[in-house]
């Protein structure tokens, strides 16, 4: 009988301490996310580095058009009304994938929920050097131009598992207006991953320009509403810019298309005599192995334990955030080629400026067919000659930085992005083309960006801040002019929408 009570009564001192060491754990999590600024009931969490951080004097430093509200930048546009929850199965599969698929692997689970064009697959997939990686299945979709660009559109009127939204064309953002209302100013940005921004982010940056865009509308009492619309996805280069302004846009007859990418075509190839051969080499103590796989991994659910993997991780690093060692090579400058002012029909410019021009050349010509504006953005790189990065906040910007530009110095990759912005600068002023500045507006802080190119939240506000303010001028001339809205055909064309079939794959192991 006492053997009985001491059991029991140790149970219940085991049971205690458990539920103890749980609320412990509960509260320690919710402190850590409250210290982070993170939601409390948010599981996974969004990366500590997704969010980014704003410092005094930032916004304030960004001109300012005429009439418009500091207040403004600290709202957000409004929830998505067509988000709602991804198709039955999608989830699981989603993180299934997530599990099985490599790290490594070039085809990844969110590939699986993606629309891909026929003529890129061509008659068997799996003979694709690229889509015979799909865990047995695929979407897939006939293009109306037979074009095998853009290899893919996103699966429409779907939230993804990822979280991204899209709308009857499969683009990100809400519902497209049918038929376009005769007082609705159409804008539509075009470009790649950095336009489409991050699946998981709530709003993309052109998403935040539409939202400021109609407060500043409706603070000037304008009888006009702004639908801003984003056509872009990732990997996109100017040539599938160029094919999805053809195919998917022009039906829409925008007022203006905006264009935004700089980073797929950037290869310093082009100027480097014998570029060396090997990989980078990590510094000690960065990266991916400062801590375990099953830390990493647990650290996106858990905000504690993501202290732990930083704190293992600045314990272990013994870098100081410096670039890494890269071998010597030598920079062979075009003969004859100003960077300064810089001639657009020099015959063999850096970084593919050439076939960009021909792809932007015709984005003017379509939307010059149906009386379209069109604006060129300069595009920001997050790297400057010196720059010293926090190895484990900035982790992913070094690691674009060091390996996927290896061998390739900060110096070098500066100096042709700023050549890059100072070649679209002039194409745009010599076309006639309005010109926003992004790149010169935008503060060089690893905080604003994710990678070397992609932005954090804090930078895609930002972004659309910049975009925004410099838009208002040559919206004030149109509407001066009563040249926008332009008015649309009467009966106005169908959209470009498609419906993706789904198929079954059994890819035989190479």
């Amino acid at each position: 009988m006492g053997g009985s009570k001491r059991r029991s009564s140790w149970w219940g001192d085991a049971l205690l301490m458990l539920v103890s060491i749980v609320v412990s754990v509960a509260v320690a999590e919710a402190v850590v996310r409250v210290l982070n600024g993170q939601p409390l009931l948010a599981f996974p969490l969004p990366d500590a580095h997704d969010e980014g951080v704003l410092k005094p004097g930032q916004v304030d430093a960004i001109a300012r058009a005429p009439g418009v509200d500091r207040a403004w930048f600290f709202t957000d546009p409004a929830p998505l009304p067509n988000r709602q929850p991804p198709p039955d199965g999608w989830q699981s599969l989603f993180m299934d994938l997530r599990e099985k698929l490599s790290r490594n692997s070039s085809f990844q689970p969110n590939d699986v929920f993606k629309a891909w064009n026929t003529a890129f697959a061509g008659s068997d997939p799996c003979q694709h050097p690229f889509l015979k990686q799909a865990p047995g299945q695929l979407y897939l979709y006939d293009p109306a131009d037979g074009k095998a660009s853009p290899p893919y559109r996103f699966y429409p009127n779907v939230t993804l598992p990822d979280r991204l939204v899209t709308n009857q064309m499969g683009w990100r953002g809400a519902p497209i207006e049918v038929p376009r209302g005769p007082r609705t100013i159409r804008i539509v940005f075009t470009g790649s991953s950095t336009v489409v921004d991050g699946h998981f982010a709530p709003w993309s940056y052109p998403e935040y320009v539409g939202h400021w865009l109609n407060k500043w509308a409706e603070a000037k009492k304008l009888d006009v509403r702004f639908e801003v619309l984003n056509s872009a996805r990732e990997s996109n280069a100017s040539t599938d810019i160029a094919n999805i302004v053809h195919s998917e846009v022009l039906p829409l007859r925008p007022d203006l298309v905006v264009y935004y990418e700089g980073g797929n075509q950037f290869r310093l190839d082009s100027i480097v005599e014998d570029v060396p051969k090997g990989a980078a080499v990590r510094p000690p103590g960065t990266g991916a192995s400062l801590t375990p796989d099953w830390l990493r991994a647990a650290s996106r659910w858990s905000a504690l334990l993501g202290r732990v993997q930083a704190a293992i991780g600045f314990a272990a690093s013994d870098l100081d955030g410096k670039e890494w060692p890269k071998p010597d090579y030598k920079v062979v400058w075009p003969t004859g080629l100003d960077e300064q002012d810089p001639d657009l029909n020099y015959p063999n410019l850096p970084v593919d400026l050439n076939k960009i021009q021909r792809d932007l050349d015709r984005i003017r010509a379509d939307l010059g067919a149906i009386g379209s504006d069109f604006a060129l953005s300069s595009f920001a790189w997050m790297v400057k000659d010196g720059l010293v990065l926090d190895p484990i906040r900035h982790r992913y910007i070094l690691e674009q930085l060091n390996i996927s530009n290896y061998p390739y110095r900060y110096r070098d990759l500066e100096r042709l992005a700023k050549f890059q912005n100072r070649l679209f600068a002039k194409y745009a002023r010599v076309n006639n083309v309005a010109f926003i500045d992004v790149a010169g507006q935008l503060p060089l802080d690893p905080d604003l960006f994710l990678d070397a190119v992609h932005a954090s939240h804090a930078g895609t506000r930002m972004r659309g801040w910049i975009t925004f303010n410099q838009l208002v001028p040559l919206i004030e001339r149109h509407l001066a002019d009563k040249s926008w809205p332009r008015p649309m055909p009467d009966p106005q064309p169908p959209l470009p929408t498609f419906t993706p079939r789904h198929i079954i794959l059994s890819c035989k192991a190479a």
